[in-house]
């Protein structure tokens, strides 16, 4: 039996977060290699956890601090793939375990560095406060833990997870490690929602289910995120891909759209925000700790888990292959009902299935009239230059594309019902088509289940319900009247559709504010009109028999229409302006600004042409065509295209998203220098034994450097001095490698191989070009009086995100 753990209650009930939050914001952004990162939240963080180590040291735990400053290199198909170089980033780790050691090791991990210009207090400051306290509370419990924790302040993620690389790779303790906790954030405050588990392990989802007081998690976000759709990933996926051990990945969701800007402040993050997360967490990591399953976890990973939140209040969860079992059951049984129909008197020659064959067609055609129907509303949108009308009024978008969705649906089948059932019963047309909602559910509920997907539990309990409901209240229809009968009926239908809102909800939150951060080339128009018609189709399919019971939906048809058009005039004229600088609830838009010298080399090593400019992107689908009135001399006369000749369209991408972010701007500006410049040069170029010619080179500059290869036709890349060896390229066969260091670090010296098989001679010179860009993101090199006067004139509902890079290009 387990001991059981004495209970205290802390006084500060993780007050004393909000001021570890607040100083730790304080210091302003925290980019990798900045003082600001390095040192000084460093040093914060190390004070605190001394602090905790002598007052708890007198008690049953001993806690141990190690700063690892690990070097290391990895690949992973992010954004298309791309390879991660990482020299002496800063990991404070903190064993908590009981005084005379432990085997078996839970991971609690956080992450203090930021983007570049943004304090990052939700993301991820307030994670790191929150463990402070958690780490407090737990050394001072009275009774030992069976097992141990470590507490891991990462400072190198937002670099695309280098610093868990660096720590489940090469730390001495990453061994012992049984599993983890990931605390992240996609949004500021708010609930902070479990949206990845496993792989497999479910016991760890029974655990969090036990155990968090205020559950919030979902296995459809949990698929929806490792589908690749959301571009993003967390330390979640170092954890499972490198150190094979299972999670729980927690980030908050609310409020995107001040995520990775300067608003995204300690005072933005409510108090009951910090208690709700430190009260979960700690309830989790105290079960998981005196639980017997984390000394053998791998003897309970046996699949994975259905797992989904019932309003916040609590979390239902079961084995996946139990869901896979009820899933069939109600299939079966929805098969049957039908069938048991279809072979009642009066069905001769097939003609209730005849019926429902044409009914379903009918429903399946009015899908595809209403998404063609939105989608050409969307196009004119966008077309008007009207895109993104709704990111500061989200109703707006439901007073278009909803009410034309379902102005579309109603207008389909009104006209089925008039020009096609004209001599049928309106009872016996509403039964049918109930039946038709209930014939498709339940073949989404097949197919999901086919694939394997735990988010099948959704169609499951848009079958089983209304399916329930109906047989239950079949006597009710025949002696108590049709109008008790709807009364029940709607009663029947509350909890799948209440839960299916939620899930709506869920997903708004997250994807309207990601369509300002998604580049210039996904319309987002068609993202959110598509968005807002399937959740029009979802929720309308068991009301859709109501329109085949109606006497007329002329009224309701007139009442859509009026305020569709009404809407859809305003959003032409531009009364609805996307972005908002209202400090209470801003709407940023996202640009970026580099003032940037790039410098071309040919072949003999010759200088062959080098300009200056502030390159500007868009990072979203509207470009700068807001920002030209303010700012005229950036618009589409300085648009710029990309060079296929030079690596990476030949401008300093900081991560490989070129592919999203296709539309850039280029005004001309004075040459750069900064105090630090970059030193690159070729070491060594030999001719292996293989037949490949192996060259090494060195590089010197600041903290953040991109460098790009691009082999040219008939050469490739067989091996280099990266990950496994092997090299991986991005989308458009280039090859990306990140590179970042903290402080004190040596010179970056690299090779690759590369073999040459039928050079093309039309082509540009030489077998491989190679590219090396640097980024100035912070300290006095990070601005010039040029890029600070154009800031200064962008608007305040603009969000520019700065700094001073170079770009060398050399061909050999």
């Amino acid at each position: 039996m387990p001991h059981q753990l004495s209970v205290i209650t802390l006084s500060s009930h993780f007050s004393l977060s909000r001021r570890h939050l607040e100083q730790m914001t304080s210091v302003g952004p925290r980019p990798v290699g900045s003082q600001e990162n390095e040192v000084l939240t460093v040093s914060y963080l190390l004070e605190q956890i001394e602090n905790i180590r002598v007052e708890t040291s007198a008690g049953p735990h001993q806690l141990t601090v190690d700063v690892q400053r690990p070097t290391g290199s990895f690949s992973i198909d992010f954004l298309g793939g791309f390879t991660s170089f990482y020299d002496r980033v800063t990991n404070i780790a903190v064993r908590l375990e009981p005084k005379g050691g432990t085997q078996h090791l839970m991971l609690a991990n956080c992450h203090f560095d930021t983007v570049a210009n943004s304090p990052g207090a939700s993301d991820d400051a307030v994670s790191c406060a929150v463990m402070l306290e958690v780490l407090h509370s737990l050394a001072n419990l009275s009774t030992p833990l069976n097992h141990g924790v470590i507490f891991l302040f990462n400072g190198a993620e937002e670099n695309i997870l280098q610093a868990s690389h660096g720590f489940i790779t090469q730390h001495a303790w990453a061994k012992q490690v049984r599993a983890f906790i990931n605390l992240e954030a996609a949004g500021v405050g708010g609930k902070e929602v479990v949206f990845q588990t496993g792989p497999e392990n479910p016991w760890l989802v029974q655990a969090y289910v036990h155990a968090a007081k205020h559950p919030f998690a979902s296995v459809v976000g949990q698929e929806v995120f490792q589908s690749g759709i959301i571009p993003s990933d967390t330390d979640f996926r170092i954890y499972r891909d490198f150190g094979n051990i299972p999670g729980i990945d927690l980030a908050f969701i609310e409020n995107g759209f001040i995520y990775h800007t300067k608003y995204d402040t300690a005072d933005r993050i409510l108090t009951d925000s910090i208690q709700r997360a430190g009260d979960n967490i700690l309830a989790v990591l105290k079960h998981l700790v005196m639980s017997e399953k984390l000394a053998d976890s791998s003897e309970y990973r046996h699949g994975n888990m259905v797992f989904f939140d019932l309003l916040g209040v609590m979390v239902v969860a079961y084995p996946a292959r139990v869901g896979t079992i009820l899933n069939y059951v109600v299939a079966a049984a929805t098969f049957l009902y039908l069938a048991k129909k279809a072979s009642l008197p009066g069905n001769g020659g097939g003609r209730y299935v005849r019926d429902l064959a044409f009914a379903t067609g009918v429903a399946v055609l009015s899908w595809f009239v209403t998404l063609l129907s939105v989608l050409i509303v969307a196009l004119l949108v966008t077309l008007l230059g009207r895109s993104m009308f709704w990111y500061n009024h989200f109703y707006a978008s439901i007073c278009l594309y909803g009410t034309a969705a379902t102005g579309k649906m109603i207008l389909v089948h009104t006209l089925a019902k008039n020009l096609y059932y004209g001599g049928v019963r309106l009872v016996e047309l509403g039964d049918l088509y109930f039946d038709v909602s209930l014939l498709l559910w339940c073949c989404s509920l097949v197919w999901l289940s086919q694939q394997g997907l735990c988010s099948a539990y959704v169609p499951m309990l848009m079958v089983a319900f209304p399916l329930a409901t109906r047989l239950l209240l079949a006597n009710e229809f025949k002696h108590r009247g049709k109008s008790r009968f709807d009364i029940l009926y709607l009663l029947g239908l509350a909890l799948p559709y209440v839960h299916f809102m939620f899930l709506i909800w869920v997903v708004f939150e997250i994807f309207t504010p990601i369509m300002g951060r998604s580049g210039t080339e996904i319309p987002p128009e068609v993202v959110l009109a598509s968005l807002v018609t399937l959740t029009t189709i979802f929720l309308s399919s068991f009301f859709l028999h109501f329109i085949y019971l109606v006497r007329s939906t002329k009224w309701i048809l007139a009442g859509l229409g009026s305020v569709f058009l009404i809407m859809f005039l305003l959003v032409s004229s531009g009364v609805f302006f996307p972005y908002s600088g209202n400090p209470d609830s801003p709407r940023p838009k996202r640009v970026f600004l580099q003032h940037t010298t790039r410098t071309f080399h040919n072949l003999q090593g010759e200088v062959e042409s080098q300009d200056s400019g502030l390159w500007i992107n868009s990072f979203d689908y509207t470009g700068i065509q807001h920002v030209t009135p303010h700012i005229p001399e950036i618009n589409d006369s300085v648009r710029t295209r990309c060079r296929e000749d030079r690596p990476f369209c030949g401008y300093p991408w900081f991560l490989p998203v070129k592919f999203l972010s296709k539309k850039n701007w280029y005004l001309p500006a004075s040459e750069v220098s900064p105090s630090s410049p970059v030193e690159f040069q070729l070491v060594s170029k030999e001719e292996t034994s293989w037949g490949t010619i192996k060259m090494t080179f060195s590089a010197k500059g600041p903290s953040h450097m991109s460098l790009y290869l691009m082999p040219h036709h008939g050469a490739s890349l067989s091996t280099w001095s990266f990950g496994d060896g092997t090299p991986q390229f991005d989308l458009s066969g280039e090859y990306f490698v990140f590179y970042s260091h903290g402080l004190d670090a040596p010179v970056w010296t690299f090779w690759f191989e590369i073999q040459v098989l039928d050079p093309d001679p039309s082509g540009p010179e030489g077998m491989i070009s190679v590219a090396l860009s640097s980024h100035y993101f912070f300290g006095a090199d990070q601005r010039t009086a040029q890029l600070e006067e154009i800031i200064g004139r962008f608007p305040k509902w603009a969000f520019p995100s700065s700094w001073v890079s170079t770009y060398d290009m050399y061909r050999y």
